[in-house]
């Protein structure tokens, strides 16, 4: 038995949906333990390319059982047209669990995102606007509504006739916004229910027989370390915990059962929204790295911010998540450089800082102090073996190791999951 969690540790965008799909292969069970559909994960099968935004990419096995966790906040208008999508394609849903505790996004969030992240003006964080934060201070609020809870009519009818009348007041008053009506909102809600009732069930205790079984599974995170509500780039962050600590909560088991955490990076560093970012490449080469490494959003097809590797970044991932491997994705778009750049400190005054500051005001005053490596010229995105790449990429990976102080287990050098290295076995 063999429990892995997949943890993102930069900012998102790691490349986490191919290895997810990778490792399902070996996985019994691949389990959403947080966030919503402000992430976006995508995996090349073949010629095939799939976006997936809430469901694990284990579907895409047909004999994985994938699970949506109670740390999830599920928009169910965006996980119906999934699951829809994914069977026009041929792809069978039936394995697919729902919580009955994950948390639910109706329409009213959204508008209350929009609403707020306009208000903001300038100081905008760059949320996607999918109602992921206002569906989480509902749940931290105690007034959310859970699956269970549109399940149960009596229930449902109970808290969305008491939000409906505080979120208007919040709408109409606050951000001269029109209102919601509650049948309309109820009828939708209702819709929902009758949509994915055969999908609901206790994952938790699901997911705990499963491990008890000797089975193994995968803990799929979304968004990355420096997105962590308590330990990102605060405010600049997302509204719930990537972290592997939030598998244990987002999924309702005990951290004695997780065997193993996979860090998940770039073999350079990509940021999107708002908040400071080091390392960033203003220039054509930054430019030429968002276009190689197609760094458009999936979820927003938002341009992604690109720069050079960050070696402070991981090192804190490495400290907040207790990574025991790392991932490196998207070797292949290097190919060509002659010099490469790592980030092994940021220069404050006369100081020069090997841990990442939690001050803002620091971060932004600091300069990155950088080690320079040499490129390689050779085409690896067919490559199979870490031996057989070129001598100067097996440095850079193993500098980024040796900074890390944990071993690269995963390479990937390409998009499609057969180009993928695997140095070590997760399963």
């Amino acid at each position: 038995m063999s429990t892995v969690v997949l943890i993102g540790a930069q900012w998102g965008d790691e490349g986490k949906g191919k290895v997810t799909d990778y490792l399902s292969e070996r996985a019994d069970m691949v389990v959403r333990y947080q966030g919503g559909n402000n992430a976006g994960h995508t995996v090349v099968v073949g010629d095939d390319e799939f976006k997936l935004h809430l469901i694990p990419s284990g579907i895409l096995y047909k004999d994985k059982l994938c699970l949506i966790g109670n740390g999830v906040v599920i928009d169910p208008s965006v996980l119906m047209e999934e699951i829809k999508g994914l069977q026009e394609r041929g792809i069978n849903t039936d394995n697919l669990r729902i919580s009955t505790r994950a948390h639910v996004i109706l329409p009213y969030h959204r508008e209350l995102d929009k609403a707020e992240e306009d208000s903001k003006g300038k100081n905008k964080i760059g949320t996607t606007c999918r109602g992921i934060g206002p569906t989480y201070m509902d749940k931290s609020a105690r007034v959310g509504v859970r699956i269970i809870d549109l399940m149960e009519e009596d229930r449902l009818a109970e808290i969305l006739e008491m939000n409906i009348k505080t979120k208007n007041k919040i709408l109409t008053k606050v951000y001269d916004h029109e209102s919601f009506n509650f049948n309309e909102v109820f009828k939708i809600a209702k819709q929902y229910a009758d949509n994915l009732r055969k999908y609901v069930t206790d994952t938790s205790l699901l997911i705990n027989d499963v491990i008890d079984e000797g089975k193994n599974v995968l803990f799929e995170g979304a968004q990355g370390t420096l997105l962590d509500l308590d330990h990102g780039t605060y405010p600049y962050v997302t509204s719930s915990n990537p972290v592997a600590a939030g598998a244990c909560l987002g999924a309702g088991v005990g951290p004695t059962k997780i065997n193993k955490i996979l860090g998940v990076v770039k073999a350079y560093t990509t940021r999107v929204g708002e908040g400071p970012f080091l390392t960033e490449l203003m220039d054509n080469l930054g430019e030429m790295i968002r276009q190689n490494g197609r760094e458009f959003g999936t979820t927003t097809g938002r341009p992604r911010r690109c720069g050079w590797y960050d070696a402070v970044i991981t090192r804190y991932a490495v400290r907040i998540n207790g990574l025991t491997f790392l991932a490196v994705t998207k070797l292949d778009v290097l190919t060509g450089l002659e010099k490469l750049k790592i980030c092994t400190g940021y220069k404050f005054e006369d100081k020069i800082l090997k841990d990442f500051p939690c001050s803002l005001k620091t971060l932004t005053k600091c300069e990155p102090v950088y080690e320079e490596m040499p490129g390689w010229q050779e085409d690896i995105s067919q490559i199979k073996n870490f031996a057989d790449l070129p001598v100067n990429a097996q440095r850079y990976l193993n500098r980024i190791a040796e900074l890390a102080g944990v071993p690269v287990a995963v390479i990937g050098v390409g998009m499609k999951r057969d180009q993928t290295i695997i140095v070590h076995e997760l399963f």
